[in-house]
Protein backbone atom coordinates (compact mmCIF):
# COMPACT_ATOMS: atom_id res chain seq x y z
CA UNK A 1 0.00 0.00 0.00
CA UNK A 2 2.90 2.33 0.49
CA UNK A 3 3.72 2.47 -3.44
CA UNK A 4 -0.31 3.58 -3.88
CA UNK A 5 -0.34 6.30 -1.00
CA UNK A 6 3.20 7.77 -2.78
CA UNK A 7 2.15 7.81 -6.04
CA UNK A 8 -0.87 9.92 -5.92
CA UNK A 9 -0.40 11.67 -2.70
CA UNK A 10 0.14 14.93 -4.23
CA UNK A 11 -2.21 14.78 -7.07
CA UNK A 12 -4.66 16.83 -5.05
CA UNK A 13 -7.54 18.53 -7.24
CA UNK A 14 -8.25 22.31 -7.25
CA UNK A 15 -11.67 21.62 -5.80
CA UNK A 16 -13.14 20.20 -2.83
CA UNK A 17 -14.93 17.22 -4.89
CA UNK A 18 -16.15 16.36 -8.28
CA UNK A 19 -20.05 16.55 -9.18
CA UNK A 20 -21.75 13.68 -10.05
CA UNK A 21 -21.84 12.98 -13.90
CA UNK A 22 -24.44 11.06 -16.05
CA UNK A 23 -23.70 9.21 -19.87
CA UNK A 24 -26.30 6.70 -21.01
CA UNK A 25 -25.10 3.58 -19.58
CA UNK A 26 -23.40 4.68 -16.08
CA UNK A 27 -23.23 7.76 -13.29
CA UNK A 28 -20.03 9.03 -12.60
CA UNK A 29 -20.45 9.70 -8.32
CA UNK A 30 -18.30 10.41 -5.49
CA UNK A 31 -17.23 7.49 -3.54
CA UNK A 32 -18.82 5.99 -0.60
CA UNK A 33 -17.60 3.53 2.27
CA UNK A 34 -20.66 1.81 1.15
CA UNK A 35 -18.77 0.85 -1.98
CA UNK A 36 -16.12 -1.20 -0.23
CA UNK A 37 -17.37 -4.48 -1.16
CA UNK A 38 -17.88 -3.88 -4.98
CA UNK A 39 -14.32 -2.19 -4.78
CA UNK A 40 -13.11 -5.65 -3.84
CA UNK A 41 -15.11 -7.22 -5.85
CA UNK A 42 -13.05 -5.98 -8.70
CA UNK A 43 -9.80 -4.74 -6.95
CA UNK A 44 -8.90 -8.32 -5.97
CA UNK A 45 -8.25 -9.61 -9.44
CA UNK A 46 -4.68 -9.76 -10.99
CA UNK A 47 -5.45 -8.87 -14.31
CA UNK A 48 -7.39 -5.23 -12.87
CA UNK A 49 -5.07 -3.65 -10.75
CA UNK A 50 -1.26 -4.02 -12.28
CA UNK A 51 -2.43 -2.73 -15.59
CA UNK A 52 -3.17 0.33 -13.79
CA UNK A 53 0.30 0.40 -11.55
CA UNK A 54 -1.47 -0.90 -8.12
CA UNK A 55 -1.22 -4.47 -6.99
CA UNK A 56 -4.43 -6.73 -6.65
CA UNK A 57 -6.05 -5.66 -3.27
CA UNK A 58 -5.76 -9.05 -0.80
CA UNK A 59 -8.62 -7.92 1.64
CA UNK A 60 -11.80 -5.84 2.10
CA UNK A 61 -10.11 -3.76 4.68
CA UNK A 62 -7.50 -3.10 2.39
CA UNK A 63 -10.27 -1.97 -0.41
CA UNK A 64 -11.56 0.33 2.34
CA UNK A 65 -8.66 2.20 3.11
CA UNK A 66 -8.73 2.90 -0.77
CA UNK A 67 -11.92 3.80 -0.47
CA UNK A 68 -11.47 6.36 2.18
CA UNK A 69 -8.32 7.97 -0.09
CA UNK A 70 -10.47 8.82 -2.70
CA UNK A 71 -13.39 10.17 -0.67
CA UNK A 72 -10.70 12.64 1.06
CA UNK A 73 -9.25 13.42 -2.53
CA UNK A 74 -12.25 13.94 -4.29
CA UNK A 75 -10.79 13.60 -7.40
CA UNK A 76 -11.85 9.85 -8.64
CA UNK A 77 -15.54 9.11 -9.38
CA UNK A 78 -17.37 5.67 -8.54
CA UNK A 79 -18.62 3.97 -12.17
CA UNK A 80 -21.76 2.88 -11.48
CA UNK A 81 -23.44 0.71 -13.87
CA UNK A 82 -27.07 2.32 -14.21
CA UNK A 83 -28.93 -1.56 -15.02
CA UNK A 84 -27.28 -2.82 -11.93
CA UNK A 85 -26.55 0.09 -9.69
CA UNK A 86 -22.97 -1.79 -8.86
CA UNK A 87 -19.84 0.16 -9.05
CA UNK A 88 -17.63 -1.56 -11.53
CA UNK A 89 -14.70 0.82 -11.64
CA UNK A 90 -13.38 3.84 -11.46
CA UNK A 91 -11.94 7.20 -13.52
CA UNK A 92 -9.89 10.13 -11.73
CA UNK A 93 -9.11 13.73 -12.93
CA UNK A 94 -5.80 14.19 -11.56
CA UNK A 95 -3.94 17.26 -11.09
CA UNK A 96 -0.93 16.12 -13.88
CA UNK A 97 2.47 16.96 -11.75
CA UNK A 98 4.74 16.23 -14.82
CA UNK A 99 3.74 19.47 -16.55
CA UNK A 100 4.14 22.98 -14.97
CA UNK A 101 1.14 24.78 -17.30
CA UNK A 102 -1.58 25.90 -14.36
CA UNK A 103 -4.21 23.67 -13.80
CA UNK A 104 -3.41 20.70 -16.50
CA UNK A 105 -4.55 17.30 -15.24
CA UNK A 106 -4.32 13.72 -16.24
CA UNK A 107 -7.08 11.08 -16.51
CA UNK A 108 -7.02 7.58 -15.19
CA UNK A 109 -9.31 4.72 -15.08
CA UNK A 110 -9.58 1.33 -13.85
CA UNK A 111 -12.55 -0.99 -15.04
CA UNK A 112 -13.34 -4.99 -13.55
CA UNK A 113 -12.76 -7.35 -15.59
CA UNK A 114 -16.30 -8.78 -16.23
CA UNK A 115 -17.11 -5.69 -17.84
CA UNK A 116 -13.83 -5.03 -20.36
CA UNK A 117 -14.97 -5.05 -23.74
CA UNK A 118 -18.28 -3.10 -23.66
CA UNK A 119 -17.07 0.43 -23.86
CA UNK A 120 -17.17 1.64 -20.39
CA UNK A 121 -13.80 2.91 -19.69
CA UNK A 122 -14.33 4.77 -23.13
CA UNK A 123 -18.01 6.33 -22.07
CA UNK A 124 -16.70 7.27 -18.29
CA UNK A 125 -13.27 8.63 -19.72
CA UNK A 126 -15.11 11.12 -22.28
CA UNK A 127 -17.23 12.33 -19.89
CA UNK A 128 -14.90 13.16 -17.79
CA UNK A 129 -12.52 14.84 -20.49
CA UNK A 130 -15.89 17.32 -21.22
CA UNK A 131 -16.15 17.96 -17.56
CA UNK A 132 -12.47 18.72 -17.74
CA UNK A 133 -12.11 21.13 -20.62
CA UNK A 134 -16.04 22.74 -20.15
CA UNK A 135 -16.31 22.66 -16.50
CA UNK A 136 -12.53 23.44 -15.14
CA UNK A 137 -11.61 25.02 -18.48
CA UNK A 138 -8.41 23.04 -18.30
CA UNK A 139 -5.37 23.48 -20.95
CA UNK A 140 -4.39 19.63 -21.37
CA UNK A 141 -5.26 16.29 -20.25
CA UNK A 142 -2.84 13.71 -20.84
CA UNK A 143 -3.27 10.22 -20.11
CA UNK A 144 -0.28 7.25 -19.78
CA UNK A 145 -0.22 3.57 -20.32
CA UNK A 146 2.15 0.84 -19.47
CA UNK A 147 3.20 -0.45 -23.18
CA UNK A 148 1.93 -3.54 -22.87
CA UNK A 149 -1.68 -2.39 -21.90
CA UNK A 150 -3.30 -2.51 -25.09
CA UNK A 151 -6.74 -1.83 -24.00
CA UNK A 152 -6.06 1.43 -22.25
CA UNK A 153 -3.90 2.16 -25.60
CA UNK A 154 -7.53 1.37 -27.72
CA UNK A 155 -9.24 3.62 -25.06
CA UNK A 156 -7.09 6.65 -24.81
CA UNK A 157 -7.10 6.58 -28.99
CA UNK A 158 -10.75 6.62 -28.70
CA UNK A 159 -10.37 10.13 -26.58
CA UNK A 160 -8.73 11.93 -29.51
CA UNK A 161 -5.17 11.91 -27.53
CA UNK A 162 -1.83 12.59 -29.23
CA UNK A 163 0.88 10.32 -28.39
CA UNK A 164 3.94 12.35 -27.66
CA UNK A 165 6.44 9.64 -26.44
CA UNK A 166 7.62 6.96 -23.77
CA UNK A 167 8.66 8.16 -20.83
CA UNK A 168 11.84 5.44 -19.73
CA UNK A 169 11.89 3.93 -16.47
CA UNK A 170 9.00 6.63 -15.43
CA UNK A 171 7.23 4.02 -12.94
CA UNK A 172 8.35 1.48 -10.64
CA UNK A 173 4.92 -1.08 -9.81
CA UNK A 174 4.01 -2.72 -6.43
CA UNK A 175 6.51 -5.91 -7.52
CA UNK A 176 9.75 -3.42 -7.74
CA UNK A 177 9.61 -4.17 -11.62
CA UNK A 178 10.92 -0.58 -13.78
CA UNK A 179 8.54 0.40 -16.34
CA UNK A 180 7.99 2.39 -19.30
CA UNK A 181 5.19 4.97 -19.68
CA UNK A 182 3.57 5.91 -23.00
CA UNK A 183 2.05 9.56 -22.78
CA UNK A 184 -0.05 10.98 -24.62
CA UNK A 185 -2.24 14.27 -24.80
CA UNK A 186 -4.97 16.58 -25.79
CA UNK A 187 -5.45 20.52 -25.52
CA UNK A 188 -8.72 22.09 -24.73
CA UNK A 189 -8.45 23.92 -28.26
CA UNK A 190 -7.72 20.63 -30.17
CA UNK A 191 -10.91 19.21 -28.05
CA UNK A 192 -12.92 22.04 -28.68
CA UNK A 193 -12.10 22.47 -32.72
CA UNK A 194 -13.98 18.74 -32.59
CA UNK A 195 -16.67 19.45 -30.37
CA UNK A 196 -20.17 20.73 -31.03
CA UNK A 197 -19.70 22.71 -27.75
CA UNK A 198 -19.27 26.29 -27.76
CA UNK A 199 -16.29 27.59 -26.23
CA UNK A 200 -17.06 29.58 -22.47
CA UNK A 201 -15.81 33.00 -21.96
Amino acid sequence: MNWFWRKWENRKPTVSQYPTLQTERLVLRMFDLCDTVDVFAYAQNPLVGPMAGWAPHKSIEESRHVVQHFIQNGDVWAIVEKRSGRVIGSVGLHVDTKRAVENARMIGYALGEHHWGQGYATEAAKAVLRFAFEELQCPVVSAYHFPKNAQSKRVIKKLGMTQEGTLRMASVSPDGTVLDEVCYSITRAEYLAHSDTPPKA
